[in-house]
């Protein structure tokens, strides 16, 4: 009887381990973390989570708790703005939301302006104008910005006026609250539910 003739396989290559081959160190690990997660998932599947409770008033986009006489926080540079665009406060708040507005100032606010020095001096002023009401602040600084940010988190009763772009920012991250502002020589006001109220520019 003749050889048979063995031909070499074409392109023959040796077996090769899997990189995700459980094997390997930090595929074990991945592994153990996946069944970590899905006995985690599998012990709270029964459990109650308890949602945050949202206030009626907030059912629907705007805040409909809010209605006259509006109470308006008032920030350091709405009132260096307001003069700067030659605007009475008083005035230009009743023109804005058409109804009778009470404008309010922390004292980190008073604390800010008196910083602030002689040039800021007619908006210390304007902000010791028996007409604005005083919010005493009983926390440690003076920084207007999160006394502001606390205080409507707390109680959302407040329309906030302010020119600042990083706490309206910080505003609109808490639901309920109008942010007023300057735009186009007069005041405007934003997540407000009213209508009649001067339309956004």
């Amino acid at each position: 009887m003749g050889k048979i003739k063995q031909t070499k396989k074409f392109a023959a290559v040796k077996r090769m381990i899997s990189k995700k081959d459980p094997s390997f160190k930090e595929n074990a690990k991945k592994v153990e973390a996946k069944n970590k997660a899905v006995e985690a998932d599998k012990k709270t599947e029964g459990k109650v989570v308890q949602a945050t409770k949202i206030p009626s008033h907030m059912y629907f986009k705007y805040n409909s708790a809010l209605g006259p006489p509006y109470h308006v926080l008032i920030d350091t540079n709405f009132i260096n703005f307001s003069i700067q665009h030659k605007l009475d406060v008083f005035v230009s708040l009743m023109d804005c939301l058409l109804a009778k507005c009470t404008p309010y100032i922390t004292d980190c606010v008073m604390a800010e302006l008196e910083k602030l020095g002689p040039k800021y001096k007619v908006a210390l002023q304007i902000a010791k104008d028996p007409r604005f009401e005083r919010l005493p602040c009983s926390h440690k600084g003076t920084y207007a910005d999160d006394c502001l940010v606390q205080r409507i988190t707390q109680h959302k009763c407040y329309i906030v006026a302010t020119c600042d772009r990083d706490l309206k920012r910080r505003i609109r991250k808490v639901p309920g609250v109008p942010i007023m502002y300057i735009a186009q020589h007069r005041y405007s006001i934003e997540r407000f539910a009213d209508v009649n109220a001067a339309p956004p520019v």
